[in-house]
């Protein structure tokens, strides 16, 4: 069984919105208090978006985010999602859905989450 499972991932037309989702299994989320999500380019290095401290809700972005995408979470589902807002083609990109140990915060440091999905298609078109 998949512990980290992503969805809502579409093609959207620039300026568009998507919210995309991710379904974390009931005992990865209750011992890793750190969400994320990262997104990747065929070529390039996966590169973090944002992450949440899913007890108290505190939140990180990358800069390109901030002010067009917003993590949060729901506890009593177990998911954290992403809406992505005023997308630019630049956006496109399949986007994962990480979990991690809490360590006193909570960043887009990839190599500190260890539970994964297999990421969802953000296609945005001009």
């Amino acid at each position: 069984q998949a512990q980290v499972v992503e969805s809502g991932g579409d093609s959207v037309q620039a300026g568009g919105s998507l919210r995309l989702s991710c379904q974390v299994s009931t005992y990865t989320y209750t011992n890793n208090k750190c969400g994320a999500w990262f997104r990747q380019v065929p070529g390039k290095e996966r590169e973090g978006v944002a992450a949440i401290w899913t007890d108290g809700g505190s939140t990180y972005y990358a800069d390109y985010a901030k002010g067009r995408f917003t993590i949060e979470r729901d506890n009593t589902k177990n998911v954290v999602y992403l809406q992505l807002s005023g997308l630019k083609p630049e956006d496109t990109a399949k986007y994962f859905c990480a979990a991690g140990p809490f360590r006193g915060y909570c960043y887009t440091v990839r190599n500190e989450y260890y539970y994964w999905g297999q990421g969802t298609q953000v296609t945005v078109s001009s």
